[in-house]
């Protein structure tokens, strides 16, 4: 089985550059054979798939020397990134006349988009020795350690975060642990006040992280709308903000991941009520709560 492991990198300043360089170049090829394809096929009614998009990428690197200069792999799985998009576009349809939500293929923004890239392992290009992660073009690179990473590479997918961290998302193929078998039965109640109350009498406190962090949160929206646009101050009070943000999805992500580990170790069989959230955050009052619970992402994992 797969399994990723989420590590923070500690690049320095000419691995930041060139990370920065490959998202770019991903990007800029992304944007590039989308373009192609629209207009291949406004002209001619014609069509083009990975593998001529991908020869067409060759010549495109001895026309554009930068491109030379990042990870291939991350230019390759760029195209496959828009042969993907467009698969799930047309498998939509079929389903129905109307678009149930996978919506056509998108130019990638330089901002406001997940900047990202992946490349593959081959010829022990990618390796992981302690708190160190080697990837091609960029060497050796520094990590937070959190977790022992086992099993065979597969790839990495790295990420630049809003408030500037470096994330790198390892895949391996290892061997899940699995829990003991248990032989409880149980059901769960969700709600606001108490974040679940389960059929044994068991009561969850909810949180409410965004709540907490209010405060923070608007002091740095202030901050950065007064700021001047263009200055570095501006730029600073981004990242803050981004921070901010980033602190409470990861409080609640730990909490959600721990509670329901520990509800699936304990019970065999869960039950839980069909909530429609999109109908309950209608309600301008309960909104916020509603969504700081992240109830949906609880049932999810």
């Amino acid at each position: 089985m797969q399994k990723a492991f989420k590590v923070t990198l500690i690049p320095n300043h000419n691995q930041q550059v060139l990370i920065n360089k490959t998202i770019g170049c991903a990007r800029f090829v992304y944007n590039r054979f989308l373009a192609l394809r629209q207009e291949l096929y406004t002209t001619e009614q014609k069509t083009l798939n990975y593998n001529a998009c991908s020869q067409q990428l060759t010549l495109l690197k001895k026309e554009i020397e930068w491109l030379k200069e990042v990870d291939k792999f991350a230019l390759q799985n760029s195209l496959k990134n828009l042969e993907t998009a467009y698969k799930n576009f047309f498998a939509d349809l079929k389903k129905s006349k109307i678009k149930l939500g996978v919506g056509f293929p998108k130019f990638k923004k330089k901002h406001g988009c997940k900047q990202s890239y992946k490349t593959n392992l081959t010829n022990r290009n990618i390796e992981v020795t302690e708190n160190r992660l080697k990837l091609p073009k960029l060497g050796w690179i520094k990590f937070h350690k959190s977790q022992d990473i086992t099993g065979k590479l597969v790839n990495v997918t790295i990420t630049r975060t809003s408030s500037g961290k470096y994330i790198a998302s390892i895949l391996c193929e290892t061997e899940i642990e699995k829990y003991p078998q248990a032989t409880q039965n149980i059901a769960l109640d969700l709600g606001i006040k108490s974040y679940l109350v389960t059929s044994d009498g068991e009561v969850v406190e909810n949180p409410k992280y965004y709540r907490l962090q209010l405060r923070k949160l608007r002091k740095a929206n202030k901050k950065l709308s007064r700021s001047t646009k263009g200055s570095n101050n501006r730029v600073k009070a981004k990242i803050k903000l981004a921070r901010a943000y980033e602190r409470i999805t990861n409080l609640r992500d730990d909490f959600l991941q721990k509670l329901s580990t520990r509800l699936i170790k304990e019970n065999t069989i869960i039950c839980i009520e069909d909530l429609r959230v999109a109908n309950m955050v209608k309600n301008h009052k309960l909104a916020l709560t509603i969504s700081d619970a992240s109830w949906s992402k609880f049932v999810g994992l």
